[in-house]
């Protein structure tokens, strides 16, 4: 599996303090020990905890030519986030994945066997095939994401089993190319980007995966956040 490609992680931060330096030595880690070339771009969206500083002591530690830390004024969506932080991606692939320690770094090798082995111009994380699964949550919020994905398959038929999942592997020019048909800017932009990248005739791969709650923080998902995806779908349904 040793490639000589540059893969780059992008991780939209806010008030992620007590994860970002675990999540962080977890990728250097399973990075190093599979030779692997890469580069941690974190994308922070002003946080009030002090994330900013936990990042430049992790450049400190691990250099600024591996952890590249890019500020914004304040919160603007995760989708601008995950633009943001595109522009400043050097890698031939890139990576996005939650700061929050739901996505453990360790399918990344995983992620990239699979694209080595198929070709796919995107390989993403299933919570709902074979060997994935969740870990921590309670009942309302499992009913929530099954009913997320339902609604998708039944109106859009993207050909994926968890499309609402946000841990992926992309080819950075195939990203480049979608990216800029999307106009979701929270958390429907996971499940436009598929869409849209299927409509354009790009290959998903899938990797089983086990999505695990946060340990410490607060979940960003809200009502405004469910509201905006329901809002995404039936536009995605209408336009496409």
């Amino acid at each position: 599996m040793p490639s000589k490609d540059r893969y780059s992680v992008l991780l939209p931060t806010y008030n992620e303090r007590d994860n970002i330096a675990i999540v962080v030595w977890l990728l250097v880690k399973t990075f190093t020990c599979s030779d692997i070339d890469y580069e941690i771009v974190i994308i922070d969206d002003n946080s009030q905890d002090n994330t900013q500083g936990v990042v430049r002591q992790l450049q400190q530690l691990y250099g600024d030519d591996r952890i590249i830390l890019k500020c914004r004024p304040g919160k603007l969506g995760l989708g601008t986030a995950y633009v943001h932080g595109l522009r400043h991606a050097r890698g031939e692939y890139v990576i996005i994945m939650d700061a929050d320690l739901s996505h453990h770094p360790k399918y990344i090798p995983d992620f990239i066997r699979h694209q080595q082995q198929t070709g796919c111009d995107i390989v993403t994380g299933t919570r709902y095939k074979a060997q994935g699964g969740v870990c921590g949550w309670n009942f309302k919020r499992k009913l929530v994401s099954r009913g997320a994905n339902f609604l998708a398959q039944t109106l859009l038929n993207p050909g994926v089993s968890d499309l609402t999942g946000s841990f992926r592997l992309y080819k950075k020019s195939v990203l480049d190319k979608v990216i800029a048909n999307v106009n979701s800017k929270g958390y429907a932009f996971q499940m436009e980007i598929i869409v849209r990248a299927r409509a354009q005739g790009y290959s998903v791969g899938e990797v089983p995966i086990v999505f695990v709650d946060r340990l410490y923080g607060v979940s960003k998902l809200g009502g405004a956040e469910i509201t905006q995806y329901i809002k995404g779908l039936l536009w995605l349904f209408f336009t496409t």
